[in-house]
């Protein structure tokens, strides 16, 4: 069989054979009855992790981001995103068709808002303007190379909203790679937040599931949203095992993940024509610019795909590499001979 590296995304990854146990002997129950005894531990251990007072599963990062809209606005509302957030980009246009909200879209530096211009968003408004009622921060940021947001100016954000009386949520779907990365803990950085989401089927290698934080009677209402929308499954313990195994056992290889993508970024920006979308790589996300090279993205994506590397288009001239628990160092230098055969060819 011939070899693929899978780069596309770190959502591909397997659960590993401690996942499969956990799931096969989990302890289950209705959680729509709040009976599954494992859902509940996953909750409870999640809350504190996050340094919040209650935490709810929920089955997909999206869901998470929907709910916190669908409680923290009311219809008619702006809600502050970064241009290429995932809750405005990737979400479906949800927060409009869940919620009736609008996003009031900010031109980020690489996924991070200026605090001036989120001032002057937040600033005072006349009777006939809609109210911004909620700035939403993703961290680490997915479409800006996987991008760690920046302690200080996180700070003076969560400052300017609640001057304003604007809530805050925290999409944290790799939040677990910035804390790696910053050498911090994750309730260091969800706190200051209402509620913030992450996720356990990305880096840390769960099939699925996020979860949602926030004070208990956030969470009491994220329960009843979560069952509008379809979320009130029953015996799902039986997945949620691998969550408690996922925060159990593996955050601190992340950094592994990190290395890998450093290596990968320095391989292929070595290449001619070939530079770093954003000029970092902070986690493990590689964003590549190949806007200096001969053939289109597509055309070395597609050939990059021949050559057995996968990897996405998410610009015009950008293409996606993402390290993760199924990808190791020779797996990295097998991608960079692929880069340089494919950019000769060119």
């Amino acid at each position: 069989m011939s070899r693929t590296v899978d780069l596309r995304s770190d959502t591909v990854t397997m659960p590993t054979e401690r996942m499969r146990r956990a799931m096969v002997e989990a302890d289950l129950g209705d959680d729509v009855y709040r009976e599954d005894p494992t859902v509940r531990r996953l909750e409870e251990e999640c809350a504190e992790l996050l340094g919040h007072e209650a935490a709810l599963f929920v089955p997909t990062g999206t869901m998470g981001n929907q709910i916190s809209i669908h409680l923290l606005t009311r219809p008619g509302d702006e809600v502050l995103i970064e241009g290429s957030g995932h809750s405005y980009d990737w979400e479906l246009s949800g927060m409009a068709v869940v919620s009736g909200v609008q996003p009031r879209v900010l031109v980020g530096d690489h996924g991070v808002f200026n605090p001036a211009d989120v001032e002057e968003a937040l600033a005072e408004r006349s009777s006939i303007q809609s109210r911004v009622s909620l700035v939403i921060i993703e961290n680490t940021h997915s479409m800006a190379g996987g991008r760690v947001w920046p302690r200080d100016t996180m700070a003076e954000i969560q400052r300017l909203a609640r001057a304003r009386g604007a809530a805050l949520h925290l999409d944290g779907a790799r939040l677990f790679n910035a804390a790696v990365a910053g050498g911090t803990t994750v309730a260091d950085l969800a706190a200051g937040f209402d509620t913030v989401m992450v996720s356990f089927s990305k880096g840390l290698c769960a099939p699925l599931g996020s979860v949602l934080a926030g004070s208990t009677s956030l969470i009491e209402e994220a329960r009843r949203t979560r069952k509008l929308l379809g979320g009130g499954m029953r015996q799902v313990g039986v997945v949620a095992a691998a969550g408690r195994v996922a925060i159990a056992q593996m955050v601190e290889r992340l950094g592994e993940d990190h290395d890998n993508a450093r290596r990968l970024a320095r391989g292929l920006t070595e290449l001619d024509g070939i530079e770093l979308a954003h000029g970092h790589c902070d986690t493990n996300i590689v964003a590549i610019d190949v806007a200096g090279c001969a053939a289109t993205a597509e055309e070395i994506r597609d050939r990059l795909g021949e050559q057995g590397v996968a990897c996405l288009k998410t610009g015009p001239s950008v293409l996606r590499l993402v390290t993760h628990r199924d990808v190791d160092a020779a797996d990295i230098d097998f991608a960079i001979r692929a880069a340089r055969k494919v950019l000769a060819g060119c």
